[in-house]
């Protein structure tokens, strides 16, 4: 009897035994399979670690370590100008950190762009490249077109005023002219503001441009001796303008008159005849009325 139960005993093991192994090797296959089907379902694609916001950061606050966060990017799809690690975004470490030049959303890359070099603050400084200079340009709701400027945008620059009499310009023009003389002017500040986020519009009293010192030479030249008046350039106009220079006689299609110079008049000449024998002299005399 004892011989029996041991036997059903070792037989009852070794069927659980089996049925261990098999559901094993079950699992197993159907995990590898499962793997498989990932791999051909969705290509492993390369990322990198970048720094993101981690909240909305506004114009001119100050960057510092609680405000950003480490994320994984798309390496293929990599912005230019990315941090991605703490020694770039802070190279100076909390004492002087970086200010925000514009604003960005919550998860947004931190970009080069967006951010002024470590310890500056986000003015009008910032954004002179180098080389350039601050020129404040004083404009009205004419000129200023209406207040729909802001900074980031590129103007052409007209100078509208008088040669003087006898004066041409270029284009031959005369008495009181427009011409074109700056084109793609960049703004870097409506009145007080430079940030190029600022909403509604604001009627401006001066605007600041960057331009090359030659430039703001003559642009005070035309700003003491004439007015100023700012064109809005497109967004996407790549084009460069001509020389442009209107006067009102070619405003209104007058075709210039040229007066011929009066003819001199003959010297007059007063002479004396003098006879000597068969031979007559004539002699020139002062002319007397």
């Amino acid at each position: 009897m004892r011989l029996v139960f041991g036997l059903v005993l070792v037989v009852g093991l070794g069927l659980a035994g089996f049925a261990v192994y098999m559901a094993k090797s079950y699992v197993q296959g159907y995990q590898a399979q499962l793997e498989q089907e990932r791999a051909q379902r969705a290509p492993e694609i390369e990322t990198v670690d970048i720094y993101v916001a981690k909240r909305k950061l506004k114009f001119g606050e100050r960057l510092s370590k609680e405000d950003v966060r480490l994320t994984k990017f798309p390496k293929t799809s990599l912005p230019k100008g990315v941090f991605k690690t703490e020694e770039e975004l802070f190279p100076k470490g909390t004492s002087e950190p970086r200010s925000i030049m514009r604003a960005m959303e919550k998860n947004e890359a931190i970009l080069e762009v967006k951010v002024t070099e470590a310890g500056e603050e986000a003015g009008i400084m910032s954004r002179l490249e180098r080389g350039e200079r601050a020129f404040a340009i004083k404009v009205d709701v004419a000129s200023g077109v209406s207040g729909f400027l802001r900074p980031g945008d590129r103007v052409d620059v007209y100078w509208t005023g008088n040669v003087g009499r006898g004066g041409r310009t270029e284009g031959n023009s005369t008495g009181e002219v427009t011409k074109l003389i700056g084109t793609g002017v960049r703004l870097i500040a409506i009145d007080q503001v430079a940030d190029a986020d600022m909403t509604g519009a604001i009627i401006a009293r001066t605007v600041t441009i960057a331009a090359q010192p030659q430039q703001v030479a003559e642009l005070a030249q035309a700003q003491s001796t004439g007015r100023l008046s700012l064109s809005l350039v497109g967004i996407n106009d790549d084009t460069v303008a001509e020389t442009i220079e209107v006067d009102q006689r070619r405003l209104l299609g007058i075709a210039a008159v040229e007066t011929k110079p009066e003819p001199k008049q003959r010297e007059e000449i007063c002479t004396i005849r003098t006879r000597r024998g068969a031979e007559v002299i004539i002699s020139e005399i002062p002319c007397t009325n």
